[in-house]
């Protein structure tokens, strides 16, 4: 009897996963990342959260680029503008944020950009018509500030944050012999909106100096030199943004002395990652930093964090009173889910033509995407969001919060959920049941802020089945 009860439990569960296998089959051939992320599945070895897995991979498609339906916070690789790129390094930046909606018109006067160099390797200067926020995601290397007769210069490592004022002519070096260098870029025009360029004067052929824009008989009264040694000057580079450079360059750069700094605030890197976590525990950590926190943001209205979720945890739902988060993966994969209120046209029309009172105003809907590394995911304030880290690697989550002063953040799952404040009689009336049902659910969750996400919670599920069919002589 005991055989018969399994066989009837089993015989279903492997249809369906047989089903999930036919859909896979179809699907993964004309998407390269589902197939990708089906492959990584098969190496569970739970079968519950093997299936879980096979289902979140096709689940999420529709979310993507390529997908049926449009997503207009979420930014893949493909989202990225090709700057600049040699063999030993390359700048990407993001599209425009309100070329995809017009959800996000607030943020688009600000930009994100990505820029990596391999080892041993010179970052021509320039500067930038924008205030940057520059935060070291990977290596170490040493960055130069130029400002009249001024130069800075200071070592950096993962974990930096770093201010760049506008129109300062910065370089950089990646001075490891075996790791790669990579900062992720917060731009804010100061010039026009959402647009930004960026300056070379001491370069060549390419990348351009602008001094080729100006006529001969200007330079030559300038510089007071004739144009043949001029035209040597400025028209010999032609190696790149980016350019290999021995150790005797490395060691001379390296030991440039650095002056005092002309401005009132300090321009010392701030590291993010040697400070205290706001939260920690087992199941992720995060570090926040804030104007009231860190010098070097004190005048932009922007916060910085990073959340290290543990594989197969989650962080929270929350939402931001004031602040739009700007999310960029720093490693990882996993996926995020958002609640949307935005209503559709039509139901808007609808509603402002017929004057309807009584029914519901707005219907959220969810907005899930599946992120990895570059990924860039955008959480309006006010929009409660919860990111889930996959199996076998931890997802790392680089945010940059526009407009944070006064800013507030509101868990809405786990131990310091807000709805706890809740009095009883609100806690039954708001949800129509009574008040013991509804703190048996809110008192739950033991953990706060990181938690063990949907595969873990199903873990001892799935040891349940096993111990059935242990049993059973399976």
């Amino acid at each position: 009897m005991a055989t018969r009860r399994v066989e009837a439990l089993l015989f279903p569960l492997l249809l369906l996963l047989l089903s999930s296998s036919c859909l896979l089959a179809s699907s993964s051939k004309s998407d390269p990342e589902k197939k990708r992320c089906v492959m990584e599945c098969s190496a569970i070895p739970e079968q519950q959260q093997r299936k879980l897995c096979v289902h979140r991979c096709l689940d999420h498609s529709g979310d993507q680029e390529s997908g049926r339906e449009h997503n207009p916070y979420y930014f893949g690789r493909r989202s990225y503008q090709q700057w600049s790129r040699t063999e030993h390094g390359r700048l990407e930046v993001l599209e425009r944020f309100a070329r995809r909606s017009d959800h996000l018109l607030g943020v688009d006067n600000y930009r994100l950009a990505v820029l990596e160099a391999e080892p041993q390797t010179f970052i021509m200067p320039c500067h930038w018509d924008a205030e940057q926020v520059v935060y070291v995601m990977q290596g170490r290397g040493r960055i130069t500030l130029l400002h009249e007769e001024r130069r800075v210069s200071h070592d950096i490592k993962r974990g930096d944050i770093m201010r760049v004022p506008a129109g300062m002519i910065v370089y950089a070096i990646n001075k490891a012999s075996n790791e790669r260098l990579r900062v992720a870029m917060l731009l804010h025009p100061i010039s026009t909106p959402g647009h930004i360029e960026e300056y070379h004067a001491a370069a060549g052929r390419n990348p351009q100096t602008f001094y080729t824009s100006f006529s001969n008989e200007v330079l030559e009264a300038a510089f007071n030199t004739p144009w043949d040694k001029l035209e040597r000057v400025f028209r010999s580079q032609r190696k790149g943004e980016f350019i290999k450079i021995t150790e005797d360059q490395i060691r001379a750069l390296s030991e440039s002395k650095t002056e005092s700094w002309p401005f009132g605030l300090s321009n010392e890197p701030y590291n993010l990652l040697e400070n205290s976590p706001s939260h920690s525990n087992e199941h992720g950590q995060l570090h926040e930093a804030a104007g009231n926190e860190c010098e070097l943001l004190q005048d932009l209205n922007v916060d910085v964090s990073i959340a290290n979720i543990s594989e197969r945890s989650m962080m929270a739902p929350n939402y931001d009173t004031r602040s739009t988060k700007l999310a960029m993966v720093v490693e990882g994969r996993g996926y995020i889910e958002m609640a949307c209120p935005h209503r559709s046209a039509e139901r808007r029309r609808s509603q402002e033509e017929t004057g309807s009172q009584g029914e519901q105003r707005v219907r959220y809907r969810t907005v899930r995407s599946r992120v990895s590394r570059g990924s860039v995911f955008v959480i309006p304030a006010g929009h409660p969001a919860a990111a889930v880290a996959a199996a076998n690697e931890n997802l790392q989550i680089l945010c940059f919060g526009i407009r944070s002063e006064n800013n507030r953040r509101y868990y809405l799952a786990g131990r310091n959920n807000v709805l706890n404040r809740l009095d009883r009689a609100a806690k039954a009336v708001a949800f129509g049941v009574p008040a013991e049902e509804v703190e048996e659910v809110l008192n739950a969750q033991p953990e706060s802020v990181f938690m063990p996400g949907p595969d873990r919670r199903r873990e001892e599920e799935e040891k349940g089945w096993q111990l059935v069919f242990k049993f059973a002589g399976f």
